[in-house]
């Protein structure tokens, strides 16, 4: 007992020493691997970055890929969960409209409003239905991932494939897009050569529809907020559970479809304006791009995919005949669009503009 007692406190004055020199050891071992670290990353960074091609445009490529990384997985997760809204809110609009507003609307109308109402607002609402199913199931289009005699313009920097003109890479979903016009979020899907149309004409029967619904809901709307206004007043009206569920949903219903008919409006005429001078969202941006650059050098620049405003929209629609204008583009159409989009034609474009 008394050997530990004279070899405990030994123990402790060398441990003691021992913690006293360590901090020491280990600043002169951390800062030599600080030094080498620093030395090897810049060995590495002058490797991978320096050479002829270097340009500020590479480096803020490079400092924003985690940032594209991020958009991209984020935008193809919320693809579905967008899909689901688009479907929830359409659907509540069109429960509202079948339990309050067409009621309303058979028992208060004469009766060739009543039939102006139910045909144009059923054909409206089959042609949305179809042609979202149709823009969000259809396949955009890929180019071959073996080599065959398509004719290409460029090689694909990410897919390493030949890339046939108009097409181009889409980072969320990861492949080449025949005449890819954008990655739309609601649909979860490209929007391409062979879903193009049915895109379109979804944003235009759409808008087309909540049009329908804020024009055809207004009195109602107006009579509604006027009554959500008196809930305030003493002695407070009594309206029934039903009605106060009424007046809610109509207001719920009319700013909706208002806001809706506002935005996709916009981006309704916007993707007309495109397609009027024969161009994609894509296509637009490296058009001005070009204009620019042969502006400078005194030169007029032409889409050689402009094949005139009425071509441009025939061509789009698959129009070949007067009554494809009926069948086509009137009534639910599943017809594939003219060419396979992997070959164009490279007609003189036409004078407008």
């Amino acid at each position: 007992m008394g050997h530990w007692r004279r070899l405990f406190p030994t123990i402790m004055r060398l441990l003691l020493r021992w913690l006293r020199l360590c901090p020491r050891w280990a600043r002169g071992h951390r800062s030599a691997q600080l030094q080498e670290l620093w030395s090897y990353s810049r060995l590495l960074l002058k490797s991978l970055c320096f050479n002829s091609l270097c340009s500020s445009d590479v480096v803020l490529d490079s400092v924003f890929e985690p940032v594209y990384w991020l958009v991209d997985h984020f935008t193809r997760w919320f693809g579905v969960l967008f899909v689901s809204l688009v479907i929830l809110l359409t659907s509540s609009v069109v429960l509202i409209v079948y339990y309050y507003v067409l009621p309303m609307i058979i028992s208060s109308y004469p009766t060739p409003w009543i039939a102006w109402h139910l045909c144009y607002g059923h054909w409206n609402l089959v042609m949305v239905v179809f042609h979202y199913y149709k823009a969000t199931r259809t396949d955009p289009g890929h180019p071959p991932l073996i080599k065959n005699d398509t004719p290409s313009v460029s090689i694909c920097k990410k897919c390493i494939i030949p890339k046939p003109p108009r097409t181009h890479h889409c980072s969320i979903c990861n492949r080449c897009v025949l005449k890819m016009d954008h990655h739309c979020p609601w649909l979860n899907n490209c929007v391409g050569h062979f879903n193009h149309r049915y895109f379109f004409s979804f944003c235009l029967f759409m808008t087309m529809g909540c049009i329908y619904c804020s024009v055809s809901c207004w009195n109602m709307f107006v009579g509604a907020y006027s009554a959500i206004e008196s809930y305030y007043q003493t002695p407070e009206p009594s309206f029934s559970f039903h009605e106060r569920m009424f007046h809610k949903c109509i207001i719920y219903v009319w700013v909706l479809t208002s806001s809706v008919a506002v935005a996709l409006g916009g981006l309704t005429l916007w993707h007309a304006a495109l397609i009027t001078h024969g161009e994609t969202s894509v296509e637009r941006h490296i058009n001005r791009k070009e204009s620019r650059r042969l502006k400078d050098r005194g030169k007029i620049f032409q889409n050689p995919y402009n094949y005139g405003r009425m071509q441009n929209w025939k061509l789009f629609f698959g129009v070949e005949k007067c009554s494809h204008w009926l069948t086509r583009f009137l009534l639910p159409s599943a017809h594939t669009p003219y060419g396979d989009g992997l070959v164009w034609e490279w007609l003189t474009p036409s004078k407008e503009t």
